[in-house]
């Protein structure tokens, strides 16, 4: 082998070692990434899991120290009940704090917002909710001063921390609702997951509260409980002062009748940010997808009888809400209660059958509608569905009650059977208006996409004018046997009419009708309305006690329900 054959050998012997050491290092780097990416989906499984944890845990205490406090005969005071909810507000309040200094001090600590996340209408009934809220805590404050020269001193201490407490949350979910965190995720995990749980613990006891604190009789010797019943008897069992410690003021009284109209204010309000936690809570660490957002304008354009109907409605519950509440005030005329009681169960009923009607005209053009079903999965949108189904069952529920009672006692008597009308047809309200949004809410857009058909220059295409004609017509398309298509070099021009067609407009009608029936509905409860406990015969046949429960606990729910419907009908119009 000669010299040159010897260096032609080693430089190929070079080359290949070279490139299995260039092969080799390129592996590495593959090798590392691999590795990253497990570790850090060992790191973000550990975060999901200790944010659970942590929500369980504060749940399951919180649940068992609303519901000790909650009798007399348990050794758990509502004090202890209140520094265990101090504690946490004071925690939550203190995240929240430093995650919105964190997040506006570091740079790409919120890459990527949710556009679907915390729409107006949430963050619109945050504030709302929020601002009714922090007046029931002025009035408690004021309230349970009267009291610490014989009470606890923690009372007045409590309503003060929520105070501050409701007033981070509301800007701090109005300016980060949107937020898809991929810095410290895990402690964010946490941190939401936290606040979560603080509200959902501040809602058991609101509801509690409101269904189990002091139900027992007035003990005052002048007083006649033959003649405190309904409205009156629920306002006296639930004072949140003690029965034994006279207020030391005369404004208590007006405080308590306050925090009848109050309290369902401060529920709906754990309820919302405990929905735009979890959304939040979601959203750590996801990647969303820029161009999954569409935009839509608002017009109601060819849109008529739906609107006006649905004002007239409004209207006509309005008057008779005013007229009920007038009436139903009235102590010292007692004969016109049952009428009052009367005229609003009859006016619902028509509500909720006009709304069963055109819900059922809804579904059956949905029959009709071809269009294609949602496939993208988003976290929002999920749980619109668990809200809009989970809220419902608060109204299944009184309304489940109802029915039974009512049957049971043999619906004697016309408010009765009023009363037993309504409750069947809120059930079937409630299921029909139910398929009708999630059916909308996971169909595609309507698109202002005007279909063209493609034409070749030739004279004998013409002579289809009358099918072309009849496919324009569908479309909405207005054509004529010679001006439809005009030929040129370069393809053709169709004359468009954006008129909607038959289908998008019996669509949007029946929202728009929806959407105003479910303001009245969410209005008359919201502002005071509580045919429960105006009208007698539940609250005879389960107790007050298990009765107060029922309503308490599904009439936010309810009330939830109604402006979740709203938002969800807005959006199923836009997209119509």
């Amino acid at each position: 082998m000669t010299v040159k054959d010897m260096e032609t050998e080693e430089a190929h012997l070079s080359n290949n070692i070279s490139a299995a050491g260039q092969v080799q290092n390129s592996c590495k780097p593959n090798l590392h990434t691999s590795i990253n990416g497990a570790a850090r989906e060992r790191e973000q499984n550990w975060g999901w899991m200790l944010s659970e944890i942590i929500c369980v845990n504060i749940l399951i205490l919180g649940c068992a120290l609303v519901s000790g406090s909650a009798y007399n005969n348990v050794n758990i005071s509502p004090a202890n009940l209140q520094v265990f909810l101090i504690i946490l507000l004071l925690l939550t309040t203190g995240w929240m704090i430093y995650y919105a200094i964190y997040t506006s001090r570091t740079e790409d600590a919120v890459v990527y917002k949710d556009d679907h996340a915390g729409p107006i209408w949430l963050r619109g009934g945050l504030v709302l909710f929020g601002l009714l809220s922090i007046i029931m805590d002025i009035f408690k404050i004021a309230s349970y001063v009267g009291y610490l020269h014989c009470d606890s001193a923690v009372k007045v201490a409590f309503p003060v921390v929520q105070f501050v407490f409701i007033i981070v949350q509301t800007y701090f979910m109005w300016v980060h609702a949107k937020d898809c965190v991929h810095l410290q995720r895990n402690i964010s995990r946490c941190g939401i997951m936290l606040t979560l749980s603080t509200n959902l613990v501040l809602w058991m006891t609101l509801v509690t509260e409101e269904s189990l604190h002091q139900t027992e009789f007035p003990e005052d010797p002048h007083t006649n409980t033959s003649k405190i019943h309904g409205r009156t008897l629920y306002i006296n069992k639930a004072s949140y002062g003690d029965d034994d410690c006279k207020c030391s003021h005369t404004s208590c009284k007006m405080f308590k009748e306050a925090y009848y109209y109050l309290y369902p204010f401060n529920i709906e309000y754990s309820l919302f940010a405990s929905a735009m936690a979890y959304v939040m809570w979601k959203n750590v660490g996801r990647l969303t997808e820029e161009h999954g957002h569409h935009s839509f304008k608002f017009n109601l354009k060819d849109v008529f009888l739906g609107p006006v109907a649905g004002v007239l409605l409004v209207v006509a519950g309005l008057a008779t809400f005013i007229v009920y509440e007038m009436d139903m005030k009235d102590d010292d005329n007692h004969k016109n209660h049952d009428k009052a009681v009367m005229m609003h169960f009859a006016v619902n009923i028509v509500i909720v059958t006009l709304m069963s009607v055109a819900t059922v005209l809804g579904c059956a053009v949905y029959k009709l509608d071809h269009r294609e079903r949602v496939s993208d999965k988003n976290p929002t949108r999920n749980l619109d569905v668990g809200l809009l189904v989970g809220a419902s069952l608060g109204q299944f529920i009184i309304s489940y009650f109802t029915i039974v009672a009512m049957v049971g006692t043999g619906a004697k008597g016309h408010l009765n059977r009023l009363n037993l009308t309504w409750a069947i047809m809120m059930v079937i309200q409630l299921g029909l208006q139910n398929f009708f949004i999630i059916e909308g809410l996971h169909r595609e857009p309507f698109h202002e996409v005007h279909h063209q058909v493609a034409v070749v220059a030739n004279p004998y295409v013409l002579q289809s004018g009358k099918e072309l004609n009849f496919e324009a017509a569908e479309m909405g398309i207005k054509s004529n046997p010679v001006g439809t298509v005009q030929h040129s070099l370069h393809g053709l021009n169709i004359e468009h009419n954006h008129k909607l067609s038959w289908k998008r407009r019996v669509l949007k009608e029946v929202c728009m009708f929806l959407l105003m029936g479910n303001i009245i509905l969410w209005i008359m409860p919201a502002f005071g309305a509580r045919p429960q406990f105006d009208h007698d015969t539940e609250t005879e046949f389960y107790k007050f006690n298990m009765w107060a429960a029922v309503v308490n606990i599904g009439l936010p729910f309810g009330i939830f329900y109604r402006m979740h419907s709203v938002a969800s009908l807005f959006e199923v119009f836009l997209t119509t």
